[in-house]
């Protein structure tokens, strides 16, 4: 049973390393309170956490751009309805 436990997490570890060869590189700034963090728990894959919220971002973004690929909306249009809605939010919660 440990052997199967071993070859698994061989198996496991040369897929995602071949894997992230094929990928590019980017460095990222962080501030030294963050990177005092993140170097106190190596144990966790820091690289993964931030692939995985970029991609929950960027498939957020793309979900926005098709929904106003075919508006007819302005910038100017969206200004007015962005005031529109905060003088709102401001009158209801104000009371």
């Amino acid at each position: 049973m440990r052997e199967l436990k071993i070859e698994k997490y061989l198996y496991v570890y040369s897929h995602t390393t071949q894997k992230v060869m094929n990928m590019p590189n980017m460095t990222l700034a962080i501030s030294s309170e963050l990177h005092n963090f993140v170097k106190k728990h190596n144990e966790i894959n820091w690289s993964e956490i931030a692939r995985r919220a970029m991609t929950t971002q960027a498939k957020r973004i793309q979900i926005m751009e098709k929904l106003v690929a075919n508006s007819d909306f302005t910038e100017r249009d969206v200004e007015e309805l962005d005031e529109k809605i905060k003088a709102g939010l401001l009158k209801r919660f104000s009371k």
